[in-house]
């Protein structure tokens, strides 16, 4: 009997030692990790934590496809280079679209991994989470800087009439009314950027959902593209997510070989994809301001209204002033139509479209000019189009999304406190701002290094590995579009028999090391917009 008390009693204490202990641990690893965590928010730069995520991201999505077998052919796995495989994972989780491997060599499973490296790496939902760091950030702090005149000009006038006079408060009185009213500034500020990430989150959750909705109900219904995904071995809802979350991130990747040139008569799923595109990319700062405005009339009156009134002091990136949102779509509709008159008048007879109807050429060449601001997905091989058209996509591809025309003397309005912004600036970020190069300046070091890399199959093969081709490939990973010439073992001087014309773009036929700079290629345009005005510094007399 005793010594089953002894025991107990020792249990007893062991089992209060170990919760102990186990608290002590835990809070230290929660006392470590908010440190990790300030130290994070406090010092570390966006860019910075952007260009880590994307790393991790895409590491973590190789790590994955390389776990999972790919899609069994005549029962043996194909052989996939591991380069190959992380150039697909950086290409997806950049929402790039540049591919090495076939689309088909990709199992189901493998399939979903793509999807959810697209979707997390959407500059809709990335944009979100960085939402929560401002949120995080948002620290209240009094303000002492405002001259005593301006508290009192920002006071209410009393109800009482005044003779002979005004009445002008003490400096204690002055000072609690301006602290009174900078916390409710702060609490309204605070409130209107959780209600705006709120915003983000159910407008990524309506349109995916509509969309994928639509996708499934039309795949369903129309034998013709239910029988593509039957000889295919592709399943429905798989391609459903699939296609609407890449065309949403403006990824641009389809799980078939041909992208969506076995849909190129199905116009009514080209039609669905269009409002996705747009959506998610180029229209997305205009439509989720008029979904602010929507929200307003229903509920959260006074954040909607800071929301739309103060969107420069928000800090988010996509929401953009009033005017500006209105020449976004004007622009964005503008570049479109010169896509479509001039693609329709020179490409009328191509031969992809051979076999088209009016309707079906209509809706497919519109569905092309969208693709090329910067989502990528194409309804015919690009390398028979004509140059003219191809520099045309060149420019859509190097503009950033919300390129638009603004006059000067609105942005000036819009934005009156930007020469004030610009004169508190850190010395530091000055000297790094006269460094940075321009958007183009990167292009072409980028180009001359691959042309470096590329060297001899320029020489042997100066059909295929033209600079042309080599720069229009550069330019789509940079613009994290997807367009690509193609190889074609048929413009090969020397011919290779060998050589077996694949389903992926030009990039699969470079070299390890061109397929690595264009890695880099492609993470350095998923970051662009820090750089947007770089090479400010030079001046061209």
């Amino acid at each position: 009997m005793l010594n089953f008390n002894f025991i107990v009693e020792n249990c007893k204490q062991f089992y209060t030692s170990f919760c102990l202990l186990f608290a002590y641990l835990f809070t230290s690893l929660y006392w470590l990790s908010s440190k990790i965590y300030d130290f994070i928010i406090i010092y570390v730069s966006h860019f910075i934590i952007e260009l880590c995520y994307f790393i991790l991201v895409s590491s973590f999505g190789f790590l994955f496809l390389k776990t999972l077998n790919p899609r069994s052919t005549h029962n043996n796995n194909p052989i996939i280079n591991d380069l190959d495989l992380f150039f697909t994972s950086v290409s997806a989780t950049t929402v790039s679209s540049m591919s090495t491997l076939e689309m088909e060599v990709f199992s189901n499973s493998q399939l979903i991994v793509l999807t959810i490296l697209m979707f997390i790496g959407g500059e809709v939902f990335t944009s979100m989470v960085g939402l929560h760091f401002s949120a995080s950030k948002l620290v209240y702090t009094p303000l002492h800087s405002r001259s005593r005149v301006n508290s009192v000009a920002s006071l209410p006038l009393p109800s009482e009439g005044i003779e002979l006079g005004i009445i002008i408060p003490s400096s204690n009185e002055a000072s609690s009314i301006e602290k009174t009213k900078s916390e409710i500034d702060f609490l309204i500020k605070s409130k209107s950027i959780r209600v705006l990430g709120f915003i983000v989150l159910s407008y990524l959750f309506i349109v995916h959902f509509l969309g994928i909705s639509m996708v499934l109900a039309y795949i369903n219904t129309i034998p013709n593209a239910k029988n593509v995904l039957d000889k295919k071995g592709l399943k429905t809802f798989t391609f459903s997510i699939f296609t609407i979350v890449s065309t949403f991130a403006s990824c641009g990747f389809i799980p078939t070989n041909e992208n969506m040139q076995v849909f190129s008569k199905n116009s009514g799923l080209l039609l669905i994809l269009i409002p996705q595109i747009l959506l998610g990319n180029t229209l997305f700062p205009s439509f989720l301001r008029f979904s602010i405005w929507v929200l307003g009339k229903f509920a959260k009156k006074d954040e909607t209204k800071f929301l739309m009134r103060n969107s420069k002091e928000i800090g988010y990136h996509h929401l953009l002033p009033s005017k500006h949102s209105k020449f976004l779509v004007v622009t964005v509709l503008g570049f479109i139509l010169v896509q479509f008159i001039m693609f329709s008048s020179m490409e009328w007879n191509i031969e992809g479209l051979n076999g088209h109807n009016v309707y079906q050429k209509l809706v497919g060449m519109l569905f092309q000019c969208v693709n090329s601001r910067h989502t990528g997905e194409s309804i015919v091989d690009l390398s028979s189009i004509a140059s003219a058209m191809l520099v045309m996509f060149i420019v859509m591809m190097y503009l950033p999304p919300y390129t638009s025309f603004l006059p000067i003397k609105d942005e000036e309005k819009e934005y009156p406190n930007m020469l004030g912004l610009c004169k508190g600036e850190k010395k530091r970020r000055k000297i790094l701002k006269n460094i940075l190069f321009s958007q183009l300046s990167y292009i072409a070091i980028f180009t001359i290094i691959i042309c470096i890399t590329e060297k001899q199959k320029i020489r042997d093969d100066p059909l295929n590995f033209n600079v042309f081709n080599i720069a229009f490939e550069v330019i789509s990973a940079y613009g994290n579009v997807g367009f690509s010439t193609g190889y074609s073992c048929g413009k090969q001087l020397k011919a290779d028999p060998k050589c077996v014309n694949k389903w992926y773009g030009f990039a699969g036929s470079w070299s390890d090391e061109g397929k690595l700079v264009l890695i880099i290629v492609m993470i350095f345009g998923r970051l662009k917009k820090f750089n947007l005005k770089g090479g400010k510094a030079w001046k061209l007399l």
